[in-house]
């Protein structure tokens, strides 16, 4: 029977029944079209022999049980791809639950590839079938289907099996500890507060002019306070392709500022145009020394980028043979890093990951391993075991 708690008496009760577990399963269901936060709609939380759909909007209710139980240091939480779901707990409450455990992160560390999907696992660890037909709900709306909370409560239920094979596979491959470093990044509460100066790098901007990157760092910086004040996606408030206009363009004035595309000319004369144009004005104030700049990119040196390439290989054969993803490894720019730097300040050449990859793709770099074929397969051996050609 699909429960849904919509009274804070109901959900202590819940709440207190899951209070010795060693672990519990969460996840949400939240819309964020239409606001800058996202709105949580509905909370679903299993333990080893309960499991319930607890509904955030019921009039009076009382979340209070549920936030206590994700802070709980005793109580081991698990989710899958968490970042969405701990942003909003840290948004509601000020506390990152912990202690985590990302089922995506154990899974690319136990040979499911890149950011599986929950939908992956669910079939191949714990053989069941989630039926997709309500996947695009407006869980805002009321009262929700008995299929729409099925479905939800999918996302938990079949969490502890995923939970329980993949922990099982960390302690016998002795890997649990290569998640530490993920669920340290998810447990920082610095990661879910962005600094709205550092707004204007999601834009990606393609010049390293310092003028331009000055005057769109304010803009930007402006955009993302307006819109967490005003509780608006960004760009329903002003869209990316304006604010990279405007720092292109620097417009002076309200006249000036109502030409730039996708602005119209009552916002451009009221008073977020006024703001605009003072944060743009900043932002061409700014001395030379205080702009910021892009990331210089790697130039790597002469007849390095063969070197890359090898890289590349041995990445991709090492991750096959401890079944870890790559993506967990080293990226592209780890790997341009290491060919161009013996020093490079990457993850890739630090902890687990040197272990498996990094050493060896220093020894790679500089002849002591070689890449050998045999017309099947590629082999990594010491160079000084290559027999001579003949």
């Amino acid at each position: 029977m699909t429960t849904l708690i919509t009274d804070s008496k109901t959900l202590a009760v819940f709440c207190r029944g899951l209070a010795g577990a060693d672990y519990i399963t969460v996840d949400t269901e939240f819309m964020r079209e239409k606001t800058y936060y996202p709105q949580l709609c509905l909370i679903q939380i299993a333990g080893p022999d309960a499991a319930a759909a607890i509904d955030p909007l019921a009039a009076g209710i009382d979340l209070k049980p549920v936030f206590d139980l994700l802070a709980d240091p005793g109580i081991l939480k698990v989710f899958h791809a968490a970042r969405q779901d701990i942003e909003i707990f840290y948004q509601l409450t000020g506390v990152v639950p912990a202690p985590l455990f990302d089922t995506q992160v154990a899974a690319m560390v136990c040979g499911f590839g890149d950011s599986v999907g929950y939908e992956t696992l669910a079939t191949r660890l714990a053989n069941a079938r989630i039926d997709k037909s309500s996947r695009f709900t407006d869980w805002s709306h009321r009262p929700l289907a008995t299929h729409q909370l099925d479905y939800a409560l999918a996302d938990v239920t079949h969490l502890r099996v995923i939970y329980d094979k993949l922990s099982a596979t960390l302690e016998k491959n002795g890997r649990a500890s290569w998640l530490d470093e993920e669920m340290a990044v998810l447990s920082n509460p610095a990661t879910y507060d962005a600094d709205p100066m550092d707004s204007w790098r999601r834009l990606k901007p393609r010049t390293n002019s310092t003028k331009f990157l000055a005057i769109l760092r304010e803009i930007a910086a402006w955009r993302e306070i307006e819109a967490r004040k005003r509780d608006l996606p960004r760009n329903r408030l002003l869209r990316d392709e304006a604010l990279l206009e405007i720092a292109a363009r620097v417009p002076n004035n309200a006249d000036e500022l109502a030409k730039i595309r996708a602005l119209s000319k009552g916002f451009a004369e009221g008073a977020m145009g006024r703001q605009l144009l003072e944060a743009a004005q900043r932002g061409l104030d700014l001395p030379k020394e205080q702009r910021p700049e892009l990331p210089q990119k790697i130039d790597l040196p002469a007849g390095r980028g063969p070197i890359l390439e090898l890289l590349k290989v041995l990445l991709k054969l090492r991750c096959e043979e401890y079944q870890a993803a790559q993506k967990l490894v080293a990226n592209s720019a780890d790997l341009e890093a290491i060919a161009a730097d013996d020093n490079a300040d990457t993850p890739a050449l630090r902890g687990w990951r040197r272990e498996i990859f990094g050493a060896d793709a220093l020894a790679l770099k500089h002849g002591r391993l070689a890449l050998t074929a045999d017309g099947s397969t590629v082999r990594v051996v010491p160079v000084h075991e290559l027999e001579p050609a003949p």
